[in-house]
């Protein structure tokens, strides 16, 4: 995409763009991964429940797709539900559950139409029936999509991918599909949850937190994090490009 269709763009859909002519169009992350925190404490400073603080950051999940496709990000990786979040109350999981399949039912053919094809990791086997139906129909409807792929983390976990893929590589060798020496860092990131894409150039965490969460363990080894105090319902456009600012002032050595 050239400089002047970002700018058309970034300047058409968000807010007046001072700071988009600073922005290296030649040097925007291919693939960025966000863990997407402080829907909870946003509701709380508000006197509201935390669905309302969820929904609001499903509402900023679709903005914030949208304008980094069009800054030409290509992969957005987003951690929506962790293997940890099952230990919250049951009434706010349940809650979660009805969120995750009626903003898939909602977006399904906004993806379509703005060539978004949606991919999920983890293991959602976990999930009820309803939700993982309405999940497997969005991935097939939107599979044709070639502009942007946006990756949902649904009862992921760093640990349990990992887990996962050495399980997958016993059986393997097992069944002398492999051999001992043709394992590798290569070979296991082939059987990771993320082998179609590439490692996430950038980490972006909201609401101040410093932890990564058991996030992408594996994939994030050299990618570039960025924090930022803004909880994820209050996470724009402006930030999403703040984030990437930063981004370009750092050398990426990645070990020289």
């Amino acid at each position: 995409m050239n400089s002047a269709l970002i700018e058309e763009k970034v300047t058409e859909k968000t807010y007046s763009a001072r700071g988009i002519i600073h922005l290296n169009k030649e040097r925007i992350p291919e693939h960025v991964a966000i863990i997407m925190d402080g829907n909870r404490r946003w509701a709380k400073k508000r006197g509201l429940l935390p669905m309302a603080g969820h929904r609001k950051g499903a509402e900023t999940l679709t903005q914030i797709t949208r304008v980094a496709g069009d800054l030409g990000v290509k992969t957005l990786t987003v951690y929506a539900f962790s293997t940890e979040n099952w230990k919250r109350a049951p009434f706010e999981v349940h809650a979660l559950m009805k969120l995750f399949k009626t903003y898939l039912i909602k977006q399904c053919p906004v993806m379509i139409d703005e060539g978004v094809r949606l991919n999920v990791i983890g293991d959602v086997s976990k999930f009820p029936k309803d939700v993982r139906d309405t999940l497997e129909k969005t991935l097939v409807a939107t599979e044709k999509g070639r502009r942007f792929d946006l990756v949902l983390a649904l009862n992921y976990g760093g640990r349990d991918e990992i887990k996962r893929a050495i399980c997958s590589i016993v059986e393997d060798y097992a069944r002398e599909k492999i051999s001992k020496e043709e394992i590798s860092e290569k070979l296991i990131g082939q059987y990771l949850d993320t082998a179609k894409w590439r490692d996430p150039d950038l980490l972006i965490r909201t609401s101040g937190e410093s932890r990564i969460s058991n996030f992408l363990l594996w994939q994030i080894s050299y990618s570039e994090v960025v924090v930022t105090d803004v909880l994820w319902p209050d996470f724009s456009e402006k930030e999403l490009l703040n984030a990437l600012l930063e981004y370009q002032k750092r050398e990426l050595r990645l070990g020289r």
